[in-house]
């Protein structure tokens, strides 16, 4: 058993020097280009250029994220629609009641974690906070199909804004906590976060090929699954491949690994939902 371990782990490092880089392709969403590679923020120490997932996919599963028509992820956002129309909780309001326009959100996911009242918070707490304290509603579960429909329809209107944010003053002690998390090996694996994805981008691994784990299109639709997965989901799934206990979605740890992965991609444009393997 820990041969074998050992060889997985060996073929991910040695993978490195035969590894294919990720395509040029110009991603364009209804007339918009969007930047899907741009010149690592300064506080990026071993990566000169940054990609966008969206590059490291195949030309099939491209062709799906520059339609929202052929957008699988859409059907979600409908959904969510019809959500943010519906009352529900003791307050007999709906998310339509406060806000009239969704659009008014354009901005909110492109800054999102961020800081409150000494807080870590993301979209999810602010959607969660909104519905129990304004509606008199029952908190989603973090990756609740509800919950992912209306990350996607809010994200949806920052498409095309650049991610952009704050690891300083207030934000700076979660984003040391995100940091350490990304380059702390852990599981069975002994693996980092870094070690596939700052390491080993553009490495062929189990027929898929492996980006620089880039968020900035999350909700994502992913083909694996055929449904919308939230950024913490995936953070949970990465850690059970290395065989790691995954920390709690919601939990301080993801919430601080969320800041940080978001600020590794600063510049890059939000294409929320966006399509993956």
């Amino acid at each position: 058993m820990q041969a074998r371990l050992w060889m997985t782990s060996a073929a991910i490092a040695l993978a490195g020097t035969i590894g294919v880089a990720q395509d040029s392709s110009t991603l364009m969403i209804d007339g918009q280009t969007l930047v899907t590679e741009a010149a690592a923020p300064s506080h990026l120490e071993y990566v000169d250029t940054i990609y966008s997932g969206w590059r490291f996919r195949a030309p099939e599963t491209q062709a799906l994220e520059m339609d929202d028509f052929d957008n699988p992820a859409f059907v979600f956002v409908e959904q969510a629609e019809e959500i943010w129309e519906t009352v529900e909780g003791s307050e007999g309001k709906a998310c339509a009641s406060c806000h009239a326009d969704v659009a008014d959100f354009a901005g909110l996911r492109a800054s999102l974690p961020r800081v409150e009242d000494g807080k870590l918070v993301t979209l999810e707490d602010l959607i969660n906070k909104s519905r129990v304290e304004h509606m008199g509603a029952e908190p989603w579960k973090w990756s609740s199909g509800n919950m992912t429909a209306m990350t996607a329809l809010i994200g949806l209107q920052s498409r095309g804004m650049p991610v952009q944010v704050a690891i300083d003053g207030d934000a700076a002690p979660f984003w040391e906590a995100g940091k350490e998390l990304y380059y702390q090996r852990v599981g069975q694996l002994d693996m980092a976060c870094s070690n596939c994805h700052e390491d080993n981008y553009g490495v062929m691994i189990r027929a898929d090929h492996l980006s620089q784990g880039q968020i900035n299109g999350f909700p994502t639709y992913r083909l694996k699954n055929a449904k919308l997965n939230s950024v913490h989901a995936r953070f949970k799934g990465c850690m059970k491949n290395i065989r790691a206990t995954p920390y709690a979605e919601g939990g301080d740890e993801f919430k601080a690994l969320e800041l940080y992965i978001a600020s590794r991609g600063q510049g890059l444009s939000v294409e929320t939902p966006s399509v993956r393997n």
